[in-house]
């Protein structure tokens, strides 16, 4: 019922065309080759299997990899949160929350752009501050930048504001925005959190192909710590 809200919500407005699958993991994939869909909108519940849907999400970023997902979350809380980003969402959008934003999330995550509240990204930026001590990318993984702007990248991960960073690099904060405007440029993204998700995906990827997934999930979930996000 809560699903039906949501679909029913969304044919409302005319900008969208909602296209329905039945919730099982077969059915989301045919309807997705089928009809590729520019936005999708995924349960983790499927088949009253609590991580199924998070499994289907990773199979579609190897398969669709441009089109953007959305997990439906019951709870804005850690975990989900977490593991929603780990299998390579978009965005999160909770339950609980309002039925006029789900049109704002699904432009948003069609434009490319991360759709979380403040609290979901305070989840990410913890979850990617200490995956990355945890588990540091090899230069090959940003490849695309200089070692100047993998530094500034790695200090954006870490919570750290531009005056932050430009402390620790010993560079001055005009620098470090002209440094954030070219990795904007290279890795094709527009904001910091992007880059935060940009970092989280390739670890995400270098864990994978290393360790298997519960393994990572356990170890992972074990060394979350508490620590607010900065702002410039």
């Amino acid at each position: 019922m809560n699903t039906q809200l949501l679909a029913d919500s969304l044919a409302r407005e005319n900008r969208f065309l909602v296209i329905e699958a039945e919730p099982t993991a077969d059915a989301i994939l045919a309807v997705m080759g089928s009809e590729k869909p520019d936005v999708v909108l995924l349960s983790p519940i499927l088949e009253d299997d609590p991580a199924l849907g998070l499994r289907v999400a990773r199979q579609l970023r190897v398969l669709h990899p441009d089109t953007p997902i959305i997990m439906l979350l019951d709870a804005s809380e850690r975990s989900p949160v977490v593991e929603a980003f780990r299998a390579g969402a978009q965005g999160v959008f909770c339950r609980t929350e309002s039925l006029q934003t789900l049109a704002k999330c699904v432009h948003c995550a069609h434009s490319g752009q991360v759709w979380a509240n403040s609290r979901e990204l305070e989840y990410l930026l913890e979850a990617v501050s200490e995956a990355v001590s945890m588990r540091p990318l090899q230069d090959s993984s940003l490849s695309p930048l200089s070692k100047r702007e993998q530094e500034v990248v790695l200090c954006v991960a870490d919570g750290l504001s531009n005056r932050e960073i430009a402390h620790r690099l010993h560079l001055t904060e005009h620098t470090v925005k002209n440094y954030l405007f070219r990795v904007f440029d290279k890795l094709g993204v527009s904001s910091r959190v992007e880059v935060v998700l940009y970092v989280f995906k390739l670890i995400h990827s270098s864990a994978a192909s290393n360790l298997d997934a519960k393994a990572w999930h356990t170890e992972a979930r074990s060394t979350l710590a508490a620590k607010p996000p900065r702002k410039d």
